[in-house]
């Protein structure tokens, strides 16, 4: 059977058949039909990921990165949060991808999608030149009542992440010598055995966040003050922290989760974990700033967070405490 292609089917039949047996109607509209009203407030979040910089499709399943997109935005909305409404997806389509193919980006977007609590999905194609580009928009809804318990941050306050660092980045490493190696055999073109790093591995293809840890912490009355996203590493995130409360914050080295293997692997390249943990990216967990009063409750309710360090006086800035006690300036590398 011949592979359909994009010029085959046009934009319009290729949408409605995506759509087919997901359960969302395709909305046309793209702007957003919530509003602020007396019970809360709609707050928005996007992003774009482009092939070759986000994502490399030699190795990279397709289902898993329409997953991983989805998961990524609504992260973005969960550290502020809100709950999930409508989600917004614009693809940039390059002639190298099938629609089978692009079949397989959607239901993984389809999945995360419904897993997530999506209420309505909306979707545009748009041709492209240089790859695959996806774009996504998504809208949640923060309750007044979350709202109006928040409370002001201040020194001492908890900070705390809901799993281990660093591992998304060294799976990235793992998948980028392998590839290496595979295009490097002229004759054996076999795919390699990677079960041995099956976890680190997906953590970087299929990163996974929690859809209940909004709705846990509102019925806990534990509401955070600042909360952030660590997608482009912990002093990242740690940085805007600081930027945004206007106080400083202390990281505690022998605090930091990391995944079993973490360090094994990171002697195998020759990289740290805690500087894969600060600089890595693309570990989809979620930091919040906890109210130091709340720590017992906050302990005893969600031991699926590390508590990692906490807010100080403004001077102080954003530094990584060692074991010896030396206070070190923690600094993100941004782009090279």
């Amino acid at each position: 059977m011949a592979e359909e292609t994009f010029s085959d089917l046009g934009r319009n039949e290729a949408i409605r058949r995506l759509f087919e047996g997901t359960g969302f109607t395709q909305n046309d509209c793209c702007v957003l039909k919530i509003q602020n009203n007396r019970t809360g407030s709609v707050v928005s979040s996007s992003v774009m990921m482009t092939e070759g910089v986000d994502f490399d499709l030699t190795y990279f399943p397709v289902k898993h990165l329409g997953y991983k997109a989805v998961t990524r935005v609504s992260g973005e909305l969960y550290a502020v949060m809100a709950h999930p409404a409508t989600l917004s997806v614009r693809l940039g389509i390059s002639s190298k991808l099938d629609f089978a193919k692009v079949k397989e980006l959607w239901e993984g977007m389809v999945a995360a999608a419904k897993e997530h609590g999506y209420r309505e999905l909306s979707l545009d194609l748009q041709p492209s030149v240089n790859g695959l580009y996806i774009g996504i928009s998504a809208s949640g809804e923060r309750y007044r009542l979350t709202e109006t318990r928040r409370m002001p941050a201040k020194s001492m306050d908890l900070i705390c992440v809901s799993g281990h660092l660093g591992a998304a980045f060294l799976g990235m490493q793992i998948l980028e010598r392998e590839k290496q190696k595979f295009m490097k055999r002229k004759t054996d073109r076999s795919q390699p055995d990677l079960t041995e790093y099956r976890h680190l591995v997906g953590e970087y293809l299929k990163p996974e966040i929690n859809p209940s840890y909004v709705s846990q912490l509102e019925d806990g009355e534990i509401i955070p003050s600042f909360g952030y996203l660590v997608d482009k590493g912990l002093s990242d995130a740690v940085k805007r922290l600081v930027r945004d409360s206007g106080l400083g914050a202390k990281i505690y080295v022998d605090r930091i989760p990391f995944a079993s293997r973490t360090f094994d692997l990171g002697k195998e390249f020759n990289i740290d974990p805690v500087s894969a943990a600060f600089n890595g990216g693309d570990d989809y967990r979620l930091l919040f700033t906890i109210p130091i009063g709340s720590h017992d409750r906050f302990r005893h309710d969600f031991q699926t967070f590390d508590i990692i360090g906490h807010l100080a006086r403004p001077e102080v800035g954003a530094v990584l405490v060692t074991p010896e006690g030396v206070e070190l300036p923690v600094t993100a590398q941004g782009w090279k």
